[in-house]
C-alpha cells in the first residue's frame, strides 16, 4: 500500500507537459535532442541562403541568354561571357569547328564553377535528411531502456512509471524526423532547380557560343579577298 502511494506521489509530481518531459529526461536523451535541434537550426539557414541564391542564379541564366558580350553584362553573365571571350582570343591553328568547341567549353566550365559555389551546404542537407531519423531513433531506444529499468528497479508496471520514459523516446523520435524532413525535401528541390538552371544555362552557351564564332568567321572570308587570294585565275583568250 504504501508503494502505490509512493508512484501515485511520483506520478503527481512529475510535469507531462513537452517541456517538462525535455527537462526530465535523461542527459543522453537531452544531448540527442541539443544535437538534432541544433542540426534543424543549420538546416534551416542553409536553406533559406540557397533560396535566394538559386533565385539570383536563375535571374543571372536569363540574363546571360540575352547577353552577347561581357560589356553589357554583369554578374554570373559577365563571368561566363568573359570565360568564353578569352578563350576565343587564345592563339590557336584550329578550325572554326574547333574553336566553337573551345568556346563552349570555356562557357560551360564557367557556369559550371558558378553553379557549384551555390551547391556548398547541399551535403550537410542531404546528411541531416539521412542521419537525424537514426539519431532520433537512438534517443527512442535509450528512453524505453530507461522505461524498463524503472520497471526493473520499482517492480512495478503501471503507466505511470513506464509513462515518463516512453514519453521522453516519443519526443525525440519527433525532433528528429522535423529535422530531417525539412532537409530532405529541400535537399531535392534545389537539386532539381539547379539542374534545371543548368540546362537552361547550357541552351544558353550553345547560342552564345555559335554567335561569337559566327562573328570571327565572317571577318576571315572578307580578309582573304581583301589580300587577293579569292581573284578570279585569268582563263586562256580572256583579256587581262
Amino acid at each position: 500500500m504504501e508503494v502505490e502511494q509512493e508512484i501515485a506521489v511520483a506520478a503527481a509530481a512529475h510535469d507531462y507537459s513537452v517541456w517538462g518531459l525535455l527537462m526530465q529526461a535523461d542527459p543522453v536523451v537531452k544531448g540527442v535532442i541539443v544535437l538534432l535541434v541544433l542540426a534543424s537550426v543549420a538546416c534551416w539557414a542553409i536553406i533559406f541562403e540557397k533560396i535566394v541564391r538559386v533565385n539570383r542564379l536563375k535571374g543571372g541564366i536569363r540574363r546571360l541568354a540575352k547577353a552577347r558580350s561581357s560589356r553589357d553584362a554583369g554578374g554570373l553573365s559577365r563571368e561566363v561571357l568573359e570565360a568564353g571571350e578569352a578563350e576565343l582570343e587564345a592563339d590557336f591553328d584550329d578550325s572554326p569547328a574547333e574553336r566553337r568547341y573551345r568556346v563552349e567549353t570555356a562557357l560551360r566550365h564557367a557556369l559550371k564553377s558558378e553553379i557549384q559555389k551555390v551547391e556548398v551546404g547541399l551535403p550537410f542537407l542531404a546528411t541531416v535528411g539521412s542521419a537525424a531519423p537514426f539519431v532520433g531513433l537512438f534517443g527512442t531506444v535509450w528512453g524505453i531502456v530507461n522505461s524498463f529499468t524503472a520497471i526493473a528497479t520499482q517492480k512495478d508496471t503501471s503507466l505511470a512509471v513506464v509513462a515518463p520514459g516512453i514519453a521522453e523516446a516519443l519526443i525525440v523520435t519527433a525532433i528528429g524526423l522535423a529535422a530531417a524532413i525539412p532537409a530532405v525535401v529541400a535537399y531535392n528541390q534545389i537539386s532539381v532547380a539547379l539542374g534545371r538552371a543548368f540546362a537552361k544555362g547550357n541552351d544558353a552557351i550553345i547560342e552564345i557560343a555559335r554567335d561569337l564564332t559566327e562573328d570571327e568567321t565572317e571577318v576571315a572570308p572578307q580578309t582573304k579577298r581583301a589580300r587577293g587570294d579569292n581573284v578570279e585565275p585569268l582563263r586562256a583568250g580572256k583579256p587581262s
